[in-house]
């Protein structure tokens, strides 16, 4: 297994950001678009219809209340849950995921609210859980090490100990791990569900400079949160879910903080 040192963009993003059409809203052809997506749990709609477009190079937060759809819309788009009716096309190609896999072989990966890192062992082995890369009979620990650099230095992250566990790292830390080894797996889309909700002023500032880092290099990047704060630092465009049907998708120069508020309460 052989890694460069621009593992976050060497098949992301050919030419950088999609210019938007004035009103922060990007015109050229969608990386993902979903149309018309139902999900039903039992007696439960949990999506209804939604229509969705992700565009390379920007930021999209897909906000709501708990429950409104927001994480089981991006559970469809990353392959964990398969929708009822509608269809997801990918780079213009119309597709059906049956799992993770096939998301991550179209390039989305999702960065999980609970970070699914493993706490005992170190910042390498996170990094290459799963893909370990040996001679012999053993763990290449010097590649894996080298590598691991590699993948924090082309998003800018710097974690002093690569061999420390990553239960002895703060939450701003382990977030940026996290989104390094999806960045790893070259996403054209990248999901992240809540990557700042319980981290200090600091580590939140150092994380919305990632996403911005990550945004450049020509990925998509969906962002659920509720720290709506956040949303006019990274974000590009807003869709708003409510009840399982999307509601409303602005620009972020055509909105501001009381329509948002108004919007995910059911106020519209």
């Amino acid at each position: 297994m052989s890694m460069g040192p621009d593992i976050a963009s060497a098949s992301i993003g050919r030419g950088g950001a999609i210019p938007p059409d004035g009103h922060g809203i990007a015109t050229a052809q969608p990386l993902v678009s979903l149309r018309g997506i139902r999900l039903t749990f039992g007696s439960h709609q949990a999506l209804r219809g939604v229509d969705l477009d992700i565009h390379a190079g920007e930021c999209l937060a897909l906000l709501g209340d708990n429950a409104a759809g927001k994480s089981t819309l991006s559970k469809v788009i990353s392959g964990t849950y398969i929708p009822d009716a509608g269809t997801i096309t990918v780079a213009g190609e119309e597709v059906r995921f049956s799992g993770p896999n096939d998301a991550r072989s179209r390039h989305i990966e999702m960065v999980f609210q609970d970070l699914s890192l493993c706490d005992h062992i170190d910042v390498v082995g996170n990094l290459f859980l799963g893909r370990e890369i040996t001679r012999g009979p053993f763990l290449d620990q010097k590649a894996m090490l080298e590598q691991a650099q590699q993948m924090l230095d082309a998003l800018e992250i710097r974690i002093p100990r690569l061999t420390a566990r990553v239960e002895k790292l703060s939450g701003g830390q382990r977030q940026a791990i996290a989104i390094a080894r999806a960045a790893s797996f070259h996403p054209k889309v990248l999901i992240m569900d809540e990557p700042t909700s319980a981290l200090a002023v600091a580590e939140v500032e150092a994380v919305l400079a990632l996403i911005n880092r990550v945004k450049a290099k020509g990925v998509g990047v969906v962002l659920i949160t509720h720290r709506l704060q956040d949303v006019f630092r990274v974000c590009d465009r807003v869709a708003v879910m409510y009840e399982g049907t999307k509601i409303a998708e602005r620009g972020i120069g055509e909105t501001d903080l009381d329509e948002i508020v108004r919007l995910i309460t059911g106020a519209h």
